[in-house]
């Protein structure tokens, strides 16, 4: 009788020492998925996150491109239509087209014989000095064209200033372009007029680089 009670509490201990088991498994995998679900959450959010933000980066960048081309779209439509510059006859009466968004300020203009002197720029003109950068500069100097090219040959030799032949509506000159001052970086076309020299110079690449410079010099006309 004893045997048998020992082997049944034998029986039972065996019995419960397994079911403890399965259930200390089933909790140790238990617990492992919900780690595991929470790692693959965690996960899910941080690849998510950064895709939504690569999202709005793309987003944003996209925008402000599309926002830059309208302003430059705008800012090109409000220059037209242009208006025309007019020199003094008596010097050749220099034209060309400039946009109507821009101001002319004749600093000297010639009215008793000398030099001719205007300045134009967007909006407003800035005080005039050699060291300020204006949008274009018209001089016409009573000073022969080949003297004043020669004016600039140590520059061209020295590789500050590159210069071109250029033509525009029958008028042949010299275009010059680079470093004319530590301050002032662009370009100017030379043009003889009589005994005279025009030059129409840009004192800033930013309106090379926009096509502001090159549409204007494309209009230059001179009564020779």
């Amino acid at each position: 009788m004893n045997q048998i009670i020992k082997n049944n509490r034998s029986g039972e201990s065996g019995i419960i020492s397994g079911w403890m088991i399965s259930t200390i498994g089933v909790i140790v995998l238990c617990l492992g998925l919900i780690g595991l679900s929470i790692w693959l959450y965690i996960n899910y959010d941080d690849q998510k996150t950064n895709v939504d933000n690569k999202i709005d980066v793309a987003v944003t960048s996209a925008e402000k491109i599309q926002a830059d081309k309208l302003e430059a779209k705008f800012t090109e439509r409000d220059k037209q239509p242009n208006r025309e510059f007019f020199g003094p006859e008596d010097y050749g009466l220099v034209t060309f087209d400039y946009p109507k968004t821009w101001s002319v300020y004749v600093n000297k203009d010639a009215s008793k014989g000398g030099t001719f002197e205007a300045y134009l720029n967007p909006i407003t003109v800035p005080p005039v000095s050699t060291i300020q950068q204006f949008a274009i500069r018209v001089l016409i100097e009573e000073k022969d064209y080949d003297k004043t090219i020669a004016s600039y040959d140590a520059l061209v030799k020295k590789g500050s200033l590159k210069a071109s032949s250029v033509s525009f509506n029958g008028n042949s000159g010299t275009r010059l372009d680079g470093n004319f001052t530590k301050d002032i970086r662009g370009a100017a076309v030379l043009f003889k007029i009589r005994d005279k020299t025009l030059t129409i110079r840009t004192d800033a690449m930013t309106f090379i680089d926009n096509g502001d410079y090159g549409n204007l010099i494309a209009t230059i006309k001179v009564n020779k």
